[in-house]
C-alpha cells in the first residue's frame, strides 16, 4: 500500500493518527459536569457491538493511526473489554491502546488489562475528599477508586495518569493534594478545564471556570514547573517537578486551545465519527457497517472522505451557552 494512502491527512495539513473510541454511553457516576442525575442510555441495539468496535478499529489501524483511546460512559461496565483490548492490542502498525475510566472496576479489572496488552490507563479524580467526590460524582465511592487505582499501580502499567477537572470553589483547594497524591505513587496528572458540553443545571460553568494558568499558580506557590518536551498523543502540555518521577499535565481548552496541532477523531458509542470535540458535524459509521456488513474498504473511503470535513478549530466560548448540546458521556471522553 502507498504509504500517502495509509495515512490520514486532513484538509489543513494535519495528520490524523489517534482516535477515541467510545464503547459505551453508560458510566456508574453522575459526575456533575459530564451528565444529569438522571439520564436514558441509548438502546442496546444502536451502541457499536463489539465486533463492530473491532472492525472500527481494524479499519483505523490500517489507515495509519497509531494510538486507540477506549472511553466512554465508563467503558468498564461493558462485558467483553478485557478481550476487546487483547484483540486491539494484538493489530499489526497500532502502537499503544489506552483507556480512560473512573476506577471504580479497577479492583477486579487493572490486571487483567496488563496482561491483555493494555500500557497505559487514565484514572478520573477530582476529589480525595468523601463527601465531596460524592457530590461531584453523585456517588459515594472514592474508597473503590482509591483501591482501584493501588491496584493500578502494582498491575505494571507503562504509565497511569490522573484526570482532575479543577473547578473554582468546588475543587480548587485540593490541586496541591492530588499533585502530592500522584507523586507519592509515581504517576503523573492533568489537570483539565471545564469543557461547554451538554446543557447542566447543578451549576454555573461561568462562575466555577479555572484556567489551567491559575492551577499553575497555585503548584507554583510549593513546586517548581519545569516545561518539558514529552508529549503523549493526547492535549496535555506537560511539566516536570524537581526530582519527581511524576509529569503534570494541563489540558486548557479554552485559554490555550490545542487545535492546530489536532491529530484525533473521536467515535461515539453509537458509531458516529466526530470530527470535532466542540463541533455537532459527524458522520454515521455504525450505519455504513450495517449496511454494508464486511466491506472494509467502502468503511475506509468513507472515513477518508471524512477527515477532509473536519474543521481547523472548536469555538468554545467560557461566556456563552455551550454550543454542544451532546454530554460528555455521549461524545467519549
Amino acid at each position: 500500500m502507498n504509504t500517502t494512502e495509509s495515512q490520514l491527512i486532513d484538509g489543513f495539513g494535519r495528520k490524523i493518527d489517534y482516535i477515541r473510541l467510545s464503547v459505551t454511553d453508560r458510566c456508574d457516576f453522575r459526575c456533575v459536569y459530564c451528565m444529569a442525575e438522571e439520564m436514558q442510555f441509548l438502546p442496546r441495539a444502536k451502541i457499536l457491538s463489539l465486533e463492530e468496535l473491532t472492525t472500527l478499529s481494524e479499519a483505523f489501524v490500517e489507515l495509519g493511526v497509531k494510538r486507540i483511546r477506549l472511553t466512554g460512559g465508563e467503558p468498564l461496565v461493558r462485558q467483553g473489554m478485557v478481550g476487546l483490548i487483547e484483540h486491539i492490542a494484538a493489530l499489526p502498525g497500532l502502537d499503544e491502546v489506552t483507556l480512560t475510566t473512573n476506577g471504580s472496576q479497577l479492583h477486579r479489572l487493572a490486571q487483567p488489562l496488563a496482561d491483555a496488552g493494555l500500557k497505559r490507563l487514565n484514572i478520573s479524580l477530582d476529589s480525595l475528599k468523601a463527601e465531596r467526590f460524592a457530590a461531584l460524582t453523585r456517588r459515594d465511592k472514592l474508597a473503590d477508586v482509591l483501591n482501584g487505582i493501588d491496584h493500578a499501580v502494582a498491575a505494571g502499567f507503562e504509565r497511569i495518569k490522573l484526570n482532575a477537572v479543577i473547578m473554582k470553589g468546588r475543587n480548587d483547594d485540593e490541586v496541591l493534594d492530588l499533585l502530592h497524591y500522584a507523586q507519592d505513587r509515581g504517576i503523573d496528572i492533568s489537570y483539565i478545564e471545564e469543557m461547554p458540553l451538554g446543557t447542566i443545571s447543578e451549576h454555573d460553568r461561568k462562575e466555577v471556570y479555572c484556567s489551567s494558568d491559575e492551577v499553575r499558580e497555585i503548584i507554583q506557590q510549593q513546586q517548581d514547573l519545569l516545561p518539558s518536551a514529552e508529549v503523549t498523543g493526547g492535549p496535555s502540555r506537560y511539566f516536570r517537578t524537581p526530582g519527581r518521577n511524576t509529569r503534570v499535565g494541563f489540558i486548557s481548552p479554552h485559554s490555550h486551545n490545542f487545535c492546530s496541532s489536532c491529530n484525533r477523531l473521536r467515535i461515539t458509542a453509537e458509531g458516529q465519527l466526530l470530527l470535532c470535540l466542540g463541533r455537532e458535524n459527524a458522520v454515521d459509521l455504525r450505519g455504513l457497517m450495517r449496511r454494508y456488513p464486511g466491506e472494509k474498504e467502502r468503511l475506509k473511503q468513507a472515513i477518508r472522505d471524512a477527515v477532509q470535513h473536519k474543521p481547523e478549530q472548536h469555538l468554545f466560548a467560557q461566556d456563552d451557552a455551550p454550543q454542544v448540546l451532546r454530554f460528555m458521556n455521549m461524545t467519549g471522553g
